[in-house]
């Protein structure tokens, strides 16, 4: 740990005053040897953490620290947008509304509204779960660019349930009829006796940016209600995508 400490000492001297340094300048500011510091700025560098000036004298924070940040940015934005919206299906149905967002191949929950319901089904924020046996996972999945969603394809499908989809095939047929419907579910295929259903959020590019979900016990979550919930989140998913950015 002791190189990831240093490397994150090298991107947190950085800032308004000093957006450019050279390795002397790095050196002195993170108390690091100068050929200690050049070799950890040129890993940073190679892995776009860093990027040289035009005269190739210093350093500054590169493209990817950028797109880390914008990437929390999204995630706050879209977490106040959907919040009020989430609230309101909970109380409607009585069930728990999850939002998660499609990290590393899995999906990441970025806020949760309980039900009032004594039986309540529920992620916590910042849990992850399994993509390909989820409502929203597999909703997201349904809308990731066909390379994004090869990659993650590719991994072995873990059952966790004897419903758990574990054929790549049938998977991927089930994902398209998601695509179309606009809505995806699973039917006790991560948890025996949980179904769930989720719609996707998208957008100004139309890509996938996150689901919003609703799960619940089979004996509350029966596949009539399925649907009419189906109905309720792709309400609110649209109308979430389009302050977001999205146009229909």
């Amino acid at each position: 740990m002791p190189g990831l400490k240093r490397a994150l000492q090298i991107l947190s001297c950085f800032d308004d005053e000093h957006p450019e340094k050279g390795v002397s300048e790095i050196a002195l500011a993170v108390g690091l040897h100068k050929a200690t510091t050049h070799r950890i700025v040129t890993t940073l560098l190679n892995y776009g953490y860093l990027e040289r000036t035009a005269d190739g004298q210093k350093y500054r924070l590169g493209l990817h620290v950028v797109e880390l940040g914008y990437k929390v940015i999204r995630r706050l934005d879209l977490r106040r947008e959907a919040l009020p919206y989430m609230t309101q299906l909970a109380q409607r149905f009585d069930e728990t509304c999850d939002l998660g967002v499609f990290d590393q191949g899995a999906v990441f929950y970025v806020e949760v509204v309980r039900g009032h319901h004594a039986l309540t089904i529920a992620a916590a924020v910042g849990q992850r779960s399994p993509a390909h046996c989820t409502a929203s996972g597999k909703i997201m999945l349904a809308f990731l660019p066909p390379e994004q969603r090869e990659a993650s394809l590719s991994q072995p499908l873990v059952s966790f349930t004897e419903r758990t989809i574990t054929s790549r095939s049938e998977l991927e047929r089930q994902l398209e009829g998601f695509r179309q419907q606009g809505y995806g579910f699973d039917d006790e295929e991560y948890e025996a006796g949980i179904r769930a259903v989720a719609a996707p959020i998208l957008n100004r590019d139309g890509r996938v940016l996150a689901a919003i979900g609703m799960p619940g016990p089979t004996e509350r979550m029966t596949l009539e209600r399925v649907a009419e919930i189906a109905g309720a989140l792709k309400e609110v998913a649209n109308e979430i995508s389009r302050r977001m950015g999205w146009a229909m």
